[in-house]
């Protein structure tokens, strides 16, 4: 009894240990093997900077991206690529260290990472492909937050991508529309190359080719919205997320091919090309912004191949790719602005008058600007309310032709540090969270914040694998529904909470159907 006992016990303690991933030292690719490093325990093998197309430098600038070079001998994936073309920034409050690229940059950038738990190729774990946000003009899959480690410890396989940036992802040109009989989405057709990189390399590393979940935040949203909307990504992936966000927008969201056409031919004549051929031979560095410009000409385009029309157009004729959604937005998403709740008194009250015309009245009776306490609290608010009210008619207006469901939620627990009073939940706040990556930054968590990323890694790992957030012990989330105005709180307090007040509701409605018709 005593020798079964100690068995026993033997046995009680390696049950408690972790369990290691047991991928072969190496495993192969369309392109050749690769070999990862395992983490620190063992339970998670990490695969950094496997290139997923050939180099778009020289004559490939402005190309769609092409298979990598095949190589025969295995090929050491220990550490993140270059991240592609952008000014590098040690951090712009609120996004401290931990939300920033800090690596080389290169237009040689095509690469992504992947983090898996499996135990060996045919575990056919879920897949959770993440695009960086950044404005289209930086991000990084070498960003800290973005480790995948934790995540992949859910059971998910975790893969990260680079894709180009500003002019270098999204020039349109009428030469390069000649050339190729479309210009201006390369970044775009990145990401679509890498999620065709997943469909015939991910079962190798223990992930399900089937069961894949695209997922972005801001830029990397839009992205999403773009994949859903494109044909070219049909059957590539099962779900979607999409983190700040999804909003209703009456009129075209993207540009057209020939407005980016006349941008792109004011750009080369800028830099003094004459011609494509003296475009692509200027130096990388020649085409970059000043190191002060912070937003960007060069976006996704309406380009009649990647995208056949603007996304929610898409959404309307059910010409999307209808799979499970996941979106939201965060309650303090416009923190970062200078001016955000701090407007005077006297300066607000015109602007708004300007903007609501007739229906300003109407507005200040919602939102008081009659002290400078209601109005910090009342021009807070009126962001958040048209943000939700934005958010849920996007939702009805998917709900007019989609047969799947959708999430939305609101993200409300705002991160900690010296800042927290002025940022609150802001802009990206929620990502660590999902990733489950609080260790990668120096601020003060507490348990509530550890509690927070244990919530949000259930939810988002119960969508990978089944298209609902929902599953035991967790907090009921509705699923969307035209004629509810609810959306999930995801905070200290996690619950459905209506969108606004009926009043404030039917005001962003009207507004946001038409501007015009509301000010006049």
């Amino acid at each position: 009894m005593r020798q079964l006992m100690g068995i026993s016990g033997a046995l009680a303690v390696l049950l408690a240990l972790p369990v290691r991933a047991a991928l072969p030292p190496s495993v192969p690719t369309a392109s050749g093997p690769v070999s990862g490093i395992a983490s620190t325990d063992g339970t998670v093998v990490a695969f950094k900077g496997i290139p997923y197309a050939a180099p778009p430098v020289g004559e490939r600038r402005w190309r769609a991206p092409a298979a990598p070079a095949p190589w025969s001998a295995v090929r050491k994936a220990d550490q993140y690529s270059a991240s592609c073309m952008q000014h590098v920034v040690e951090e712009r409050k609120p996004w401290t260290h931990e939300f920033m690229a800090h690596n080389d940059i290169s237009e040689d950038c095509l690469y992504l990472n992947v983090w898996t738990p499996a135990q060996g190729a045919g575990d056919k774990l879920p897949v959770y492909f993440w695009i960086y946000g950044g404005g289209y003009v930086e991000g990084s899959t070498a960003v800290p937050a973005y480790d995948g480690e934790n995540l992949a410890r859910r059971g998910v396989v975790v893969v990260t991508i680079n894709y180009r940036l500003g002019v270098f992802g999204f020039l349109a040109h009428p030469e390069l529309t000649r050339e190729a009989g479309h210009s201006g989405n390369y970044g775009s057709l990145d990401q679509l190359a890498a999620l065709q990189w997943v469909q015939k390399n991910i079962a190798g590393f223990g992930g399900d080719p089937g069961k894949v979940t695209i997922s972005g935040q801001s830029a990397g949203s839009n992205g999403v919205h773009n994949l859903v909307a494109s044909p070219l990504a049909r059957g590539l992936f099962q779900r979607a997320v999409a983190e700040s966000g999804s909003g209703y927008v009456p009129n075209a969201a993207s540009k057209s091919l020939s407005a980016a056409e006349e941008d792109g031919v004011k750009f080369a004549a800028a830099k003094g090309a004459k011609s494509l051929k003296e475009l692509r031979a200027l130096p990388a560095q020649a085409l970059m912004p000043s190191a002060n410009e912070t937003s960007s000409a060069f976006r996704p385009v309406i380009d009649g191949y990647f995208l056949p029309a603007d996304p929610n157009d898409i959404y309307i004729t059910g010409k999307q790719n209808d799979v499970p959604e996941l979106t939201g937005m965060n309650r303090d998403e416009r923190s970062s602005e200078a001016d955000y709740g701090t407007i005077p008194l006297a300066t607000y009250g015109t602007r708004m008058r300007q903007r609501y015309g007739a229906a300003a009245d109407t507005f200040f009776t919602l939102y008081p600007n009659d002290t400078q306490p209601h109005s910090r609290a009342s021009q807070q608010a009126a962001f958040r309310d048209s943000g939700l009210v934005s958010m849920f008619m996007w939702g009805q207006l998917r709900a007019r032709t989609a047969k799947t469901p959708a999430f939305t939620y609101y993200w409300t627990h705002p991160e900690p540090g010296p800042d927290s009073a002025r940022y609150g939940a802001f802009h990206t706040s929620e990502v660590p969270y999902v990733f489950g990556s609080l260790n990668q930054s120096q601020r003060p968590w507490t348990e509530q914040d550890h509690k927070m990323a244990e919530l949000l890694g259930a939810y988002w790992v119960n969508f990978m694998k089944t298209g609902d957030p929902n599953g035991p012990g967790l907090p009921r989330w509705p699923a969307f529904d035209p004629a509810s105005p609810v959306t999930m709180e995801l905070g200290d307090k996690p619950g459905s909470r209506p969108i606004a007040d009926q009043p404030k509701l039917e005001f962003w409605e009207a507004y946001l159907r038409d501007p015009n018709a509301i000010a006049r």
